[in-house]
């Protein structure tokens, strides 16, 4: 007399629950990517046929309204300096990415270049790529 089994185990594997685990990833990291900021200023940069692949540490943008701004963050220029020894201190080589609108006159450049040459800190313009 043979027994027959009331249940079947079936082993086929389901990859519906698997696709839609893949979809709710997509769709998470879509719109977080979309919520992320970008760390710049938006300046008119002046534009040079010469680029340098140097990496900064920090920026030091200047706006047309002659703000400055270490990275995002506004600062007066008389503090400019006590901040930037506090960002690049303990740095072997301290690098500066310098982001000036075109329009800044020359002397507020030559500000920035001076507090870069009096810590030692190396100091790389900012410019677009001619087109």
């Amino acid at each position: 007399m043979a027994l027959k089994r009331g249940s079947k185990v079936n082993a086929q594997f389901s990859m519906s629950s698997m696709t839609d685990i893949v979809f709710l990833l997509l769709i998470f990291f879509m719109v977080s990517s979309t919520l992320v900021a970008p760390n710049a200023l938006k300046l008119l940069l002046p534009q040079s046929n010469s680029q340098t692949p140097a990496k900064a540490i920090t920026t030091v943008s200047i706006t047309q309204d002659l703000l400055f701004y270490i990275e995002q963050t506004p600062i007066p220029f008389s503090d400019l300096e006590h901040y930037l020894a506090q960002k690049l201190r303990g740095e072997a080589e301290p690098t500066i990415s310098l982001h000036v609108h075109r329009s800044v006159p020359m002397e507020e450049v030559v500000k920035i270049m001076n507090i870069a040459k009096d810590n030692r800190y190396k100091l790389i313009l900012a410019t677009q790529p001619l087109k």
